[in-house]
């Protein structure tokens, strides 16, 4: 298993198909967009399968995502989808992406066996979109949602980031029409991952500010705490259920010891923690020959040396050189 020295064991690999994006929100990159991966570093379809093979089949992982970037953007999607849902023991299977894109791939994507889909969806208002993401692009994610909804990709998980001064106002009605859609709303406090690197603590609309905000309209009460697990939001049912509200404090309420995930990024580095200063390079190894054993123990390697916690309120603290489009979610 891959388990670090804090005896916490990963279970949930994210991987990351690509840091290209045809967004750009302002919390994760300029409106000019990056300097992409060039496609030679990029791992190949084979190559991620392979990967996640590995996982699966030595390392314990139960659970895969696809991020990027936007995952959508691979061609290859629905074939790596069904090589990882033909696997024993079948991981769980779901997709964290813009939602653009959904309308189309939606259905192929289930019957590649994917299970479930992240949304990110931060406001209902157009105009606030076109600002926060420099696209016009907000039906388009709508129709996805409901794509993705008809397609059996449930639950449907909708996630949310506040900003202040920008789209605060909008936590209830958010939570409103997630309710009505029948979707699962997830607030996420905005993390010191952007590529301008000009993220500021009081900038950043706090995990009870996001409470405050929506206990104006709604009642609500703490769910199970048991029933989170090592999930990073806490939940609240909305007006005594069955409906429920997650907040994700990354920042104020880190949920570092509880964390089982890890990462590996388009270009084939293994990442034990969002805000790691390190990687581990798998592509390399890959590429020169390594067998499985050979790549299994890098990777336990590098877990091995993951370290308590995130450190975002150390003063000593550096965030990522990679912003979240080149990490993955």
């Amino acid at each position: 298993m891959l388990v670090d020295s804090f005896g916490r064991v990963a279970t949930d690999l994210r991987v990351s198909l690509t840091d290209r994006c045809n967004l750009r929100c302002a919390y994760c990159m300029p409106p000019e967009g990056l300097d992409w991966l060039p496609k030679p570093e990029l791992l190949t379809g084979e190559e991620i399968v392979r990967l996640v093979t590995i996982g699966v089949e030595r390392l314990g992982i139960r659970e895969v995502r696809f991020t990027g970037g936007e995952p959508l953007l691979r061609r290859e999607l629905p074939e790596i989808v069904a090589a990882t849902a033909a696997l024993r023991p079948r991981p769980q299977v779901s997709l964290t992406t813009n939602g653009i894109g959904l309308t189309r791939l939606a259905e192929p994507l289930a019957r590649a066996g994917l299970d479930r889909v992240n949304v990110s969806l931060d406001t209902l208002d157009r105009d606030v979109f076109v600002r926060l993401a420099h696209r016009d692009r907000l039906r388009d994610v709508l129709d996805g949602l409901a794509a993705a909804s008809a397609a059996g990709l449930t639950p449907v998980k909708v996630n949310a980031v506040l900003m202040r001064g920008v789209n605060e106002h909008e936590a209830a009605p958010l939570l409103r029409y997630c309710l009505d859609q029948g979707y699962e709303l997830r607030f996420i406090e905005q993390m010191p991952l952007d590529a301008q690197h000009g993220w500021r603590r009081d900038d950043m609309i706090t995990a009870d500010e996001i409470l405050g905000l929506l206990k104006d309209s709604f009642d609500l009460t703490e769910d199970d705490p048991r029933e989170r697990g090592s999930a990073p939001a806490e939940l609240f049912l909305v007006d005594g259920g069955p409906h429920r509200v997650g907040v994700i404090g990354s920042v104020t309420r880190p949920f570092c010891g509880a964390c089982d995930r890890v990462r590996i990024t388009a270009d084939g580095q293994v990442r034990n923690c969002l805000f790691a200063t390190e990687e581990s390079d798998l592509r390399t190894a890959l590429r020169s020959g390594a067998t499985d054993e050979e790549l299994a123990a890098r990777w336990l390697a590098a877990v091995r040396g993951k370290k308590a916690g995130h450190g975002i309120d150390d003063p000593a603290f550096l965030q990522p050189a990679r912003p979240m489009s080149a990490i993955g979610g």
